[in-house]
């Protein structure tokens, strides 16, 4: 009997938790899908870490967290920064600067190229061996320039354009010059003709295309000059951000322990600081030798434009001898690049300019002596010009084609593009030392600053992890 009741009591209990409740669905309630439960998971996540932060241990363990994230992230963008940096002066000197130069080469034989070709035409009994070398060499060198320039066009489509009517143009005007040279041999009229034909196209056609080339190049490498000496705003707020966030911590732990030094902080925060001497001394250094670096880029521009125009200059000078009396638009032309290379009177122009870039730098010397080059081959010029409107041809040609004659315009002119060609080099030279400088300044910072952000990681590990066991 009593067994009976219990198991009626039993039923009754079992039938009243089945039975549901006022406002009951009659079944217990079903766990959320498994899409819904994991929209959860942050929620839940930031709960527990807000719960964690009520205590004193969650909360240094949570700043230990934050710090030592901050701490890798600020030596990865930072390690990465810095290689950058040290990747673009690399790249200034080692592939930048010579394809400047390169370009520059192009427009410089080309033009040297014009103005041998115009004089061996003065020559009777044939063309000189030392000219038609000359002539050749310049070719080549303008040919093997070229391909350099060109390996790096692709991607540049004005760049790649001039490349294109340069290697298509070339060759036009080397046969021009060939036939000019065959008729001349011969004694026929129409070798001057082929000769001022190919000029033509030197002047309107080739020299354009190397000039833009040349501007191209120079512009590219006068931007990555830029980009190397930038302000890297990145990691300098993630080291700062860092330095804040360690300094912060030190405060917090002092008021929560009325502990004055947490020996693990103190370490990191010391690491931070010498990541931050170590780069800004770095920075700035190269900063200043890769601006020096660009001071000789200026000075090598203008120096290049002053010697490619003395070279057109000279071209003018001859052709007008081998007009024979119809070369007034070569005379007219010879005054007006004069003026542009060494100004109305001889004492201004582009060389005047050169000698204030190249002012107290290594180029100065050369730079100087070309000036004095260019009056000495004006006041020659001018003497040719009036033995030829004089009727004196034969003399107009000797002072302007007799090298061995010091006071001839052919051996000042020699002088003039041999001094230019020196200033050149030694501002190229000048810019080749300040980067190198530039690049050694950033040696083993990469790599230094990762170790130090590291070091400061371990450093927040040690520090945090002291003052959490004195709570266990």
């Amino acid at each position: 009997m009593t067994s009976t009741a219990t198991r009626a009591a039993g039923e009754h209990g079992a039938q009243a938790a089945g039975t549901p409740g006022p406002g009951g669905h009659g079944a217990p309630a079903q766990s959320r899908s498994g899409l819904a439960g994991l929209a959860e998971l942050p929620a839940g996540a930031v709960r527990r870490i807000v719960r964690a932060t009520r205590r004193t241990p969650g909360r240094l363990s949570l700043i230990a967290v934050g710090l030592i994230v901050l701490a890798l992230l600020t030596g990865v963008f930072g390690t990465i920064a810095m290689q950058d940096r040290k990747g673009s002066i690399d790249g200034l000197i080692e592939h930048r600067e010579p394809l400047a130069a390169a370009a520059q080469e192009v427009y410089r034989s080309l033009s040297d190229a014009d103005a041998t070709a115009a004089s061996s035409f003065l020559f009777t009994g044939g063309e000189p061996r030392q000219l038609r070398e000359r002539y050749e060499l310049d070719i080549a060198k303008a040919g093997a320039a070229l391909a350099k320039a060109a390996s790096d066009s692709a991607g540049v489509g004005d760049a790649a354009t001039q490349v294109d009517i340069l290697s298509q143009q070339l060759p036009v005007y080397t046969g021009l010059v060939e036939q000019a040279r065959a008729n001349n041999l011969q004694g026929f009229p129409v070798g001057a003709s082929y000769l001022r034909e190919a000029s033509h196209l030197m002047r309107s056609t080739l020299l354009p295309a190397a000039e833009e080339l040349y501007r191209i190049d120079t512009q590219r490498l006068a931007a990555e000059q830029d980009d190397a000496s930038g302000f890297p705003w990145l990691t300098a707020l993630l080291v700062l951000a860092l330095l804040g966030a360690l300094i912060a911590a030190q405060v917090h732990i002092k008021r929560s322990t009325n502990r004055v030094f947490n020996i693990g902080l103190v370490v990191a925060t010391i690491a931070v600081g010498v990541a931050i001497l170590w780069t800004a001394a770095a920075l700035i250094v190269q900063s200043v030798l890769v601006s020096a670096g660009r001071d000789s880029t200026e000075q090598v521009d203008q120096l290049v434009q002053a010697r490619i125009t003395a070279l057109k200059a000279r071209a003018d000078e001859t052709l007008t001898l081998v007009a024979r009396g119809g070369g007034d638009e070569y005379e007219k032309e010879f005054v007006q690049l004069s003026a542009e290379l060494a100004g109305p009177d001889g004492e201004g122009g582009m060389l005047e300019r050169a000698r204030n870039l190249t002012a107290g730098e290594p180029a100065a010397e050369p730079t100087a002596a070309a000036a004095e080059d260019a009056s000495a081959w004006l006041r020659a010029h001018t003497e040719v010009r009036s033995l030829d409107q004089a009727g004196n041809h034969d003399r107009a040609v000797g002072l302007a084609m007799d090298s061995t004659d010091e006071q001839s315009a052919a051996a000042a002119f020699t002088r003039l593009d041999g001094h230019l060609a020196e200033a050149i080099n030694a501002a190229r030279q000048g810019f080749l030392d300040d980067t190198t400088n530039g690049s050694r300044a950033l040696i083993l910072l990469a790599p230094g600053f990762a170790v130090l952000a590291v070091i400061a990681a371990l450093g927040v590990t040690m520090g945090i992890r002291e003052r959490l066991r004195e709570y266990r």
